[in-house]
């Protein structure tokens, strides 16, 4: 078994929504993660903050915001346990950032000890 980390980007932001927007943007999150948990395969997972953050650059350049040159919205991301990349592939097809026009990076990763 290996660990992968989905990463979650989108070109939209959580920032403008209102309220009852965004409760029903959370519950297909809640329960795509938790089928993932209820197979014994989640490891963790954390959404990030939208827009804070820096980027540090070569020779001490600071900008403000993680995605200046980007139009994608890094949004959060998950470490699942899988067989290989195919399984954590269909793990992701499930991800809701998928029906809002968003992405899912699957990675393998390597976990020290």
């Amino acid at each position: 078994m290996s660990e992968f980390m989905l990463i979650f980007r989108s070109v939209e932001s959580t920032e403008e929504l209102t309220k009852k927007e965004l409760m029903a943007q959370i519950q297909p999150w809640e329960e795509w993660i938790g089928g993932i948990a209820a197979q014994g395969k989640l490891v963790s997972t954390n959404k990030l903050i939208d827009h804070q953050g820096r980027v540090l650059k070569p020779g001490g350049v600071i900008t403000d915001g993680p995605f200046v040159e980007i139009k994608e919205t890094l949004g959060g991301y998950l470490i699942l346990n899988a067989e290989n990349l195919e399984e954590a592939t269909t793990l992701a097809h499930g991800c809701p950032v998928l029906s809002i026009g968003g992405n899912v990076e699957i990675r393998e990763i390597h976990v020290l000890e």
